[in-house]
C-alpha cells in the first residue's frame, strides 16, 4: 500500500485494514468496516473499527504482562519520540546476543530489528509461523545495556508456539520499563540512524495502543 510521505522519510506502520494478519490466540479476527458510505448514498461516509489493542503496528506497554503496570496512558512520550536506530539482523532463526554484540548498542538507545520477517509476515493474507523472534538472553542482553524502546517487523517479538520465551521476552523488557514497538513495517528501510515519529492510541489505562509510526533521516 503506497503511502505518501517526503523524500527520505519512511512510514513502517502496518495499514488497519479488513482481511489483515492478526495473532491467532486473538479472539476474533479485527473487523474494519464502512458502515456508511455516501458512495451508496448515505449522508456521511464512516467507518467501524472492531480489533484488540494489540492490532497493526502497535506498542506493548508494561500493564500488557506485568499486574498493575503503567499503561497506555502513562507512558511518557519521548518513549517513542526521538533518535533510534534500524539495526539489520542476519539470523534467519532468532535475535540473539552474539549478533547484538557485534552493533555496540548503547544506553539510552530506542533501537528497531529489521529480518527475514519484511516484508513476508505482515504482507500475508494468513499468520506465518516461521518468523524471527527475540531468543530470551537477547532481552536481556538489551535490558542491560539501558535501551528505552524496542521494536521488531513482526506482531510479537516471542515465538507463539513457546510461552515460556514469550512470557519470559515480554516481561523482560517490560519489567525494565523498556517499551515495545511491534509489527514494524521495514522492508525498505536502510539500517541506520533515524528520528522516530510514533504515538500510540490515548486508550485510558491501555494495555498497548495501534500507532502510526514513521522514520525520517536525522538532521546533519
Amino acid at each position: 500500500m503506497a503511502v505518501k510521505v517526503p523524500a527520505g522519510w519512511y512510514d513502517i506502520s502496518v495499514p488497519l485494514k479488513q482481511g489483515m494478519v492478526y495473532f491467532p490466540t486473538d479472539p476474533v479476527p479485527p473487523k474494519i468496516y464502512r458502515y456508511s458510505d455516501r458512495a451508496l448514498g448515505a449522508k456521511v461516509t464512516m467507518s467501524m473499527l472492531e480489533i484488540i489493542s494489540h492490532t497493526g503496528t502497535h506498542i506493548d506497554a508494561p500493564l500488557h504482562f506485568i499486574p498493575d503496570g503503567s499503561t497506555i496512558s502513562d507512558m511518557p512520550l519521548d518513549a517513542t519520540i526521538g533518535p533510534a536506530r534500524v539495526i539489520e539482523i542476519k539470523d534467519p532463526e532468532k535475535i540473539k546476543v552474539p549478533e547484538l554484540e557485534k552493533h555496540n548498542i548503547r544506553k539510552g538507545e530506542r533501537v528497531l530489528f529489521k529480518t527475514r520477517n519484511s516484508p513476508r509476515v505482515y504482507e500475508s493474507e494468513k499468520f506465518v509461523e516461521d518468523y524471527v523472534y527475540f531468543d530470551g538472553a537477547a532481552a536481556e542482553y538489551l535490558v542491560a545495556k539501558g535501551i528505552i524502546l524496542v521494536g521488531l517487523d513482526n506482531i510479537t517479538i516471542g515465538h507463539f508456539k513457546e510461552m515460556d520465551n514469550v512470557n519470559k521476552t515480554h516481561r523482560t523488557f517490560l519489567e525494565a520499563g523498556v517499551y515495545i514497538l511491534e509489527d514494524c513495517a521495514l522492508a525498505n528501510v536502510p539500517p541506520g540512524e533515524y528520528e522516530l515519529l510514533c504515538l500510540p492510541l490515548l486508550m485510558y489505562q491501555g494495555d498497548a495502543g495501534p500507532c502510526r509510526a514513521i522514520l525520517r533521516p536525522l538532521k546533519k
